[in-house]
């Protein structure tokens, strides 16, 4: 029997599965075809067996897809300025996927707890992709963009990590997203005020070239 992913279709420990669905919709929230690309090929080559609701990712055309759209995002997400408008329009795929994947993980239990697995995953997508989203909107303006493509990078390797990790040790993983929503949580005073500097700031270079007759 593969591991944890394969439980999901008997019953297993309630929380065991919230560490599951935690971590894994962290990982979608940062980057989602990594992560939906990373479960499909995990399934695929026998290392875990999805739940029912989620076999669907295990097929070649979703991992194609997901691997595909991965390798556009490689690029497009260490793109300064581009990466702000590239993770916006993102708000409207990583946190949906990431519900359904909570949903779809949950489909052993009740119509009840299913929702309540579902709007968790989404929850917490949307902590990580905001908290990805406002770094880069602090992190953009630095005249180099090595800073920009090292954060991409390391989003990238943390939501492949994470997902693998979830699928041997859940609560470790679990563990680990947590942590990183409680710190984003932590942090969204500080990033709030780096936010209205960097407008006052941009407010003010504009006044300052104003045109005066």
């Amino acid at each position: 029997m593969g591991p944890i992913l394969s439980a999901m279709k008997l019953p297993i420990p309630g929380q065991e599965l919230v560490a599951l669905i935690v971590a894994v919709s962290f990982a979608a929230g940062l980057n989602v075809y990594a992560t939906v690309a990373t479960l499909g090929l995990l399934a695929h080559s026998g290392v875990v067996m999805l739940p029912e609701k989620l076999q669907l990712l295990g097929s070649w055309w979703v991992i194609g897809a997901s691997a595909a759209l991965f390798g556009v995002e490689f690029f497009a997400d260490k793109v300064p300025a581009f990466d702000l408008v590239w993770n916006a329009l993102h708000t409207f795929i990583r946190i949906p996927v990431a519900a359904l994947i909570a949903w779809g993980a949950a489909s052993n239990l009740s119509p009840q707890e299913q929702m309540l697995a579902t709007l968790l995953g989404g929850l917490v997508a949307f902590a990580a992709h905001g908290g990805k989203t406002a770094v880069r909107a602090v992190v953009t303006p630095s005249p180099e963009p090595l800073s920009n493509m090292g954060l991409s990078l390391g989003e990238d390797v943390v939501s492949i990590a994470l997902t693998w990790l979830a699928t041997r040790h859940p609560y470790v993983a679990g563990t680990i997203a947590a942590g990183l929503v409680l710190l984003i949580v932590l942090m969204v005073r500080w990033v709030w005020r780096a936010l209205r500097s960097l407008f006052r700031g941009a407010a003010g270079a504009a006044g300052a070239y104003e045109y005066k007759p």
